[in-house]
């Protein structure tokens, strides 16, 4: 079994290395995982810093969880 990497959202700000993360992700060396809480703060972030991407971040998040089917970590909230 591979092991596990939550990806944080330092690591998804900056395109390029989200782009090689999900990627890499999807090679299966290791289960790729995250939650709409991380990728609310990565958005936000890019969002502050470049405001013109606004309109295209839903879509990269639509490709993220599409590109890895088991990616988004829910029901963690309680623990």
């Amino acid at each position: 079994m591979a092991f596990v990497a939550l990806y944080d959202a330092n690591v998804l700000y900056p395109g390029s290395l989200r782009d090689l993360l999900v990627r890499l992700g999807q090679s299966r060396l290791f289960q790729a995982k995250w939650t709409d809480q991380i990728l609310d703060e990565a958005f936000s972030a890019i969002i502050r810093d470049q405001p013109e991407l606004t309109d295209k971040l839903g879509r990269t998040r639509e490709l993220m969880n599409n590109a890895i089917a088991d990616a988004q970590v829910t029901g963690y909230e309680p623990l």
